[in-house]
């Protein structure tokens, strides 16, 4: 749903650097997997199809913090 957004720490070495992968769209979803060792964090549309993906090492990955889209910015309720 647009205004999904997660955000992503991740450990650099010598500090850490902050992500943001957000839905733009209407329709847009944000999905996170993590398998083998990889966090996969993806932009979908409707269909399942991929816009933009994000992979991080997961033994880098600090924090990984989902944020829903608020329900009181749908328009017409």
């Amino acid at each position: 749903m647009k205004g999904d957004r997660v955000e992503i720490v991740v450990d650099t070495g010598d500090g850490s650097r902050n992500y943001e992968i957000i839905a733009t769209r209407a329709g847009r979803r944000i999905e996170t997997r993590v398998a083998r060792g990889i966090v996969e964090v993806s932009e979908v549309t409707r269909t399942g199809s991929s816009v933009r993906t994000a992979r991080f090492m997961a033994g880098r990955v600090l924090a990984l913090v989902e944020y829903p889209a608020d329900d009181a910015a749908l328009p017409g309720e």
